[in-house]
């Protein structure tokens, strides 16, 4: 795929639900994923959550899910949680990931956020060296996770 492509971010529409659902299947391998596009139209309405998609050579082949979340610590500044980035593996080191975390990022400095977080699986090496070059920290904070299959029930 040329590099002289145009690259285009926005936000994700119904339509994109299964260029979506072949996105986060090459993420996560689970066969379980199921995108629905009326609930991509019902979070486009919401203030608090932006599910931006990356055109690039006619499809979508990035994705990525930033939510905004409410806090008291500092008056009335949000943060913000980064989650699910993932770039077609035949459109890596075109730049794409870059612009979807740009996009992000400029949402967050517009909302005025305290900070950005996100979590990747520990074996993901060179998505930590990717999220490292775009100026996140590995090492000031260590992320837990407790899957909904690991809840107990009372």
């Amino acid at each position: 795929m040329p590099n002289n492509t145009p690259t285009l971010i926005r936000l994700a529409q119904a339509q994109d639900a299964s260029a979506l659902a072949s996105l986060y299947t090459q993420l996560t391998l689970d066969p379980k994923i199921h995108i629905l596009p009326e609930r991509l139209t019902a979070l486009r309405d919401q203030p608090h959550t932006r599910i931006y998609v990356a055109e690039h050579g006619g499809g979508v082949v990035g994705t990525l899910l930033l939510n905004l979340c409410t806090d008291i610590m500092y008056g009335a500044q949000p943060f913000a949680v980064l989650e699910n980035l993932v770039v077609a593996e035949h459109a890596r080191s075109l730049g794409i990931g870059k612009r979807l975390m740009a996009a992000a990022e400029m949402e967050c400095q517009k909302r005025d956020c305290s900070k950005i977080l996100l979590s990747s699986s520990a074996q993901r090496l060179d998505a930590h060296r990717f999220f490292e070059a775009c100026g996140f920290s590995g090492s000031l904070k260590r992320g837990f996770v407790k899957y909904r299959r690991e809840f107990h029930h009372a």
